[in-house]
C-alpha cells in the first residue's frame, strides 16, 4: 500500500472557495481500481499547506490513476479556481506503507524507485509526459 500527500498552499482569503471546490470534486478517483481513501486536511497553523491524502492498494494502482483519462478530467476542475488562490506551487509526496497498526496482516509495499509526477513507465522505458495534466 502507498499514500500520496499533495501539499497545496492556499491563500487564506481563498480557503473557503478551495474547500467548497474540493467538496464538489468530480469524485472520479473514488471509482478507480485500488483506490482506498481520500482525505482533505485543513492546516491549523498559518502558512501551512492543505494536504490531500490518498491511500492506494499499490503503487501500480496509483500510477494507473495518474495515467488515466479520469485523472485529467478530475484535475481539470482545479484550474477553475483563480490563480491567486494558491500562494506557492503544490508538492506531491509518495510514501510506501510499511506498517499500519489497524492492519497487522499488511504486507509492506516493496521499496520502489523515486516517483516523478511527469514520468510514466512503459515497457520499463521511462517516457516524459507532454504536460497534459
Amino acid at each position: 500500500m502507498i499514500t500520496t500527500a499533495n501539499r497545496i498552499f492556499v491563500n487564506p482569503e481563498y480557503a473557503d472557495l478551495f474547500e467548497e471546490n474540493f467538496r464538489n470534486r468530480a469524485g472520479l478517483v473514488d471509482r478507480m481500481p485500488g483506490f482506498v481513501s481520500n482525505q482533505l486536511l485543513r492546516p491549523v497553523n498559518p502558512g501551512d499547506p492543505y494536504i490531500v491524502l490518498t491511500v492506494w492498494e499499490s503503487r501500480a494502482h496509483f500510477e494507473n490513476w495518474v495515467r488515466s483519462d479520469e485523472f485529467r478530467l478530475g484535475h481539470a476542475r482545479s484550474s477553475s479556481l483563480p490563480p491567486e488562490t494558491f500562494s506557492a506551487p503544490s508538492k506531491l509526496e509518495v510514501h510506501e506503507i510499511i506498517l499500519d497498526t489497524s492492519r497487522p496482516d499488511l504486507i509492506p509495499e516493496p521499496r520502489g524507485r523515486p516517483f516523478r509526477a511527469h514520468e510514466v513507465r512503459q515497457d520499463d522505458v521511462s517516457v516524459q509526459r507532454t504536460g497534459e495534466e
